[in-house]
């Protein structure tokens, strides 16, 4: 036979197949991986690895084999893909790792209506139904001086359920400057078309003044928006119309002004060390009609939009047919109104809510993490240079973008290859590490370590 053939499989009366046990053998000594996985996962499980056998009958597995390989295969189909892991990018409010942590108030909250029926839309003071947006409504009020508030599932969808009640049909006026594109390249024009208001645009990129607002206005007006460019900052010669100005001339004309915060946030941040951002509460008080924010960045709870303004605008939102399709569940609902009620003790605020924690973390109390963390990772990352290092944390979910934050970090040094295998062997782990690759390195920023055992021991399970 010539030698480029490929060698014939093994017929199913290959005597050396018949050493092979059957699955029914097999399934009688698998009764931990059953009470595990189920009957039909572990048959199924038993099947392929008998199957692999088949197809190189040179080195036929033993009974024992093929239950740790089933093992091993079930296992990994078990672990779920929503896992924790640790967090040592230098991003705090990493989108693609889940933003914010949630405080402990807000788990325990959520677990509860999980578990256990909840008075989701039913007034127990009445016993008649109620609105699930009760259970936020007066803590939104009591923490932006609003005159109502509405809750949905993101900002963006905030946004866009707030241009479609009160805009839909009519003209939009908006600065060039203030065009973002937020994150899977969702850009603010599209989800103007989506909403059905007419985009104008005024000004220029850099620059925005109020004579540009004031000429845009006809009857065909719905709305002046204006977006808070939290992603991204133009400098130089730039010039835009401030919140209270803006307000002043959509009051004149008659028309609503929305003001889309993105981010958005309850508290001062420089009161944590941080550059500051303009407040809710802020913004409302400058004379907006509409103010949209989200909860699951710089406000530290669970993904949400907020929608927070005047009262016979925020009934005609929840009065649009899109605000069902939007709304959010009992866990959400639950782990919001947990995490706004810490705003209501700002003095613990970053004590309790992680976000702000982990934020405010100092530098120094930081570097003493990475010193003391040395000399044991360096034990366990054999043929590696690892070494302490300065460096810059960032917000993330487009938060003060141009600002960073002083930080630690471990810098794991070695051969390109080298750091691409330890990279995959630290994802491949039950709770994966993710660094960045960063200048011939791996960089850990320790931020946001909080688990440093945690960390060690999994390490110690890379051998």
């Amino acid at each position: 036979m010539p030698d480029d053939l490929p060698a014939a499989s093994p017929s199913p009366g290959d005597p050396a197949l018949r050493r092979l046990p059957s699955v029914d053998r097999l399934l009688g000594l698998a009764a931990p991986l059953i009470a595990r996985h189920g009957r039909a996962e572990t048959t199924d499980a038993l099947r392929a690895g008998l199957a692999e056998a088949r197809r190189a009958p040179d080195a036929l597995p033993d009974a024992e084999a093929l239950l740790a390989t089933a093992a091993l295969r079930l296992d990994a189909r078990a672990r779920p893909g929503l896992r924790p892991l640790f967090n040592l990018t230098g991003t705090v409010l990493h989108t693609n790792l889940g933003r914010a942590l949630l405080a402990e108030a807000a788990i325990e909250a959520a677990t509860a209506a999980m578990r256990d029926a909840v008075a989701l839309e039913y007034d127990l003071g009445t016993g008649h139904r109620g609105e699930r947006d009760d259970h936020l409504r007066v803590l939104l009020r009591e923490l932006t001086g609003a005159e109502d508030a509405t809750v949905v599932n993101n900002n963006a969808a905030a946004v866009l359920l707030a241009l479609n009640a009160v805009g839909e049909g009519r003209e939009a006026i908006v600065s060039r400057g203030e065009l973002i594109e937020i994150g899977g390249a969702f850009r603010m024009p599209d989800i103007m078309a989506r909403a059905g208001v007419r985009l104008v645009e005024v000004g220029t990129t850099n620059r925005t003044h109020a004579r540009d607002y004031e000429s845009a206005l006809r009857p065909e007006t719905g709305l002046i928006l204006k977006v808070h460019t939290s992603n991204y900052r133009i400098e130089g010669f730039t010039a835009e119309v401030d919140g209270a100005r803006l307000a002043a001339i959509a009051r004149r004309a008659g028309v609503p002004l929305l003001n889309d915060l993105g981010s958005g946030t309850l508290a001062d941040l420089a009161r944590y060390g941080l550059a500051r951002e303009p407040t809710v509460r802020e913004a409302v008080a400058e004379g907006a009609d509409l103010v949209t924010f989200s909860g699951d960045k710089l406000l530290g709870g669970p993904q949400a939009g907020f929608v927070v303004g005047r009262r016979d605008l925020i009934a005609a939102i929840n009065r649009n047919p899109l605000k069902r399709a939007l709304r959010l569940d009992k866990i959400r609902l639950a782990a919001l109104e947990a995490t706004l009620r810490l705003y209501r003790d700002p003095d613990r605020l970053a004590e309790r809510l992680p976000t702000l924690r982990l934020l405010a973390r100092p530098a120094e109390a930081i570097a003493a993490q990475a010193a003391r963390l040395l000399p044991e990772v360096a034990r366990l990352l054999p043929g590696f240079a690892v070494t302490v290092c300065e460096c810059r944390s960032q917000i993330g979910s487009g938060a003060l973008p141009v600002e960073t934050i002083p930080s630690a970090a471990l810098r794991i040094a070695g051969s390109g290859r080298a750091l691409e295998r330890l990279a995959a062997s630290l994802r491949g782990l039950e709770r994966p590490v993710i660094g960045r690759l960063r200048d011939g390195a791996l960089l850990w920023d320790l931020r946001c370590l909080e688990d440093e055992a945690g960390l060690l021991a999994g390490l110690r399970g890379l051998g």
